[in-house]
C-alpha cells in the first residue's frame, strides 16, 4: 500500500470519515494564505476529509492588516494598476 492510501485509510478510521461517509461535510471556518502555500489545507483535506473553506470580511481584514502575507501580491498589484493608469492616460495607448 502506498503512502497516500495509507494515509487515506487512516483519515477513513476517524471520526472525520465518519462523518463523510454519513453524508456531512468538513468545512474550515478560515481561510488564509499559509494555509494554501504551506501544504496545511492539503493535509487536512487529506487527514480530515475536509471538503470546503468560508471566511469573511473580518477574517481578511485581519489577515491583510495584521500579518504580511498578503503584502508582496498586494505591492504588485498596485504597482500594476498604477501602470495601468499611467498607459490610458497616454494618449497612444488605452486600456
Amino acid at each position: 500500500m502506498n503512502n497516500s492510501k495509507a494515509i487515506l485509510t487512516s483519515a477513513s478510521c476517524r471520526a472525520t470519515g465518519q462523518l463523510r461517509r454519513l453524508g456531512q461535510s468538513l468545512w474550515l471556518d478560515s481561510i488564509s494564505r499559509s494555509l494554501v502555500t504551506q501544504g496545511t489545507l492539503a493535509r487536512y483535506i487529506e487527514l480530515y476529509a475536509v471538503t470546503g473553506l468560508t471566511s469573511n470580511p473580518t477574517i481578511f481584514d485581519q489577515a491583510i492588516g495584521h500579518t504580511d502575507s498578503y503584502d508582496e501580491a498586494i505591492q504588485q498589484k498596485t504597482t500594476a494598476g498604477n501602470l495601468a493608469k499611467q498607459c490610458s492616460s497616454n494618449s497612444r495607448w488605452r486600456i
